[in-house]
């Protein structure tokens, strides 16, 4: 019997993580396809594509194509279009199909959020009077933020923001997590920071500023995921791994 070819849309840490597990049995071919935003990815346990598919008929037609039996969406909480257009094929294509998404940070007593829905609405949510905001939402949706002029930014990311924002008072910092609790405390302090807009991406990774900002009694602009809710979805690689399982034995029990 062939072996079972498994497609992962990965990106994040947990991908990886899943990928290097899944390559050390025999009976898969692992592909691990990337969005090819980041400049320099780290390298992968596993052979691997960058970039998009053409959307979900696209997709779809390189699944049947390549004669993939699972696609796993492993994808960042907050890449809501692939994950979207993996549904879709998934669903046309009848291949079995699940999500690997980290459990989202929860509120915890002290912290100060504010909840929304978008990035749009996380720009509304600063107000009218200025303030020293920290960003830290990636780079690919700051160009928002020009429509509050007012405020100074200091906008981390991993990549440059090109074009940079179109306000008279930002400031970038380039850098790649994990970020400890400590140095995020200390950029906040030493940078004045009034508000800080975040994505809730859940993991420990980034979670430094959200501690940080709970001692430190700042106000955290929290976007929340709009994600499917009718996508079966699994929280850790280890529950990944028993899915595969579990997905791929009957196809194991007509190949005896």
């Amino acid at each position: 019997m062939g072996k079972h070819r498994i497609l992962i849309l990965g990106g994040t840490t947990e991908a990886r993580q899943l990928a290097a597990a899944l390559a050390l049995r025999t009976d898969c071919d692992i592909l691990l396809s990337l969005a090819g935003r980041t400049a320099e990815p780290i390298a992968q346990p596993v052979p691997s594509r960058s970039g998009g598919f053409g959307g979900s008929d696209g997709l779809a037609g390189f699944l049947e194509a390549e004669n993939f039996d699972l696609l796993i969406d492993a994808t960042h909480p907050f890449a809501a279009r692939i994950s979207h257009n993996a549904e879709i094929a998934a669903g046309s294509t009848g291949i079995a199909f699940f999500a690997l998404r980290r459990s989202a940070w929860k509120q915890q007593p002290g912290d100060l959020w504010t909840c929304v829905r978008s990035i749009p609405e996380a720009v509304t949510a600063l107000g009218a009077a200025p303030k020293r905001v920290f960003l830290a939402i990636g780079r690919q949706e700051v160009f928002h933020f020009e429509h509050a002029p007012q405020h100074q930014y200091l906008i981390r990311s991993v990549d440059p923001v090109l074009p940079q924002l179109g306000v008279p008072d930002a400031r970038y910092l380039l850098a790649t997590g994990p970020f400890e609790e400590a140095a995020e405390r200390a950029l906040l302090t030493g940078n004045r920071i009034d508000v800080i807009v975040a994505k809730n991406s859940g993991g420990t990774a980034t979670y430094g500023k959200i501690a940080a900002a709970r001692a430190l009694g700042i106000p955290v602009i929290m976007v929340e995921r709009q994600q499917p809710d009718d996508v079966r979805t699994v929280e850790t690689v280890k529950d990944a791994l028993g899915l595969v399982d579990h997905l791929l034995s009957p196809a194991m029990k007509r190949g005896v």
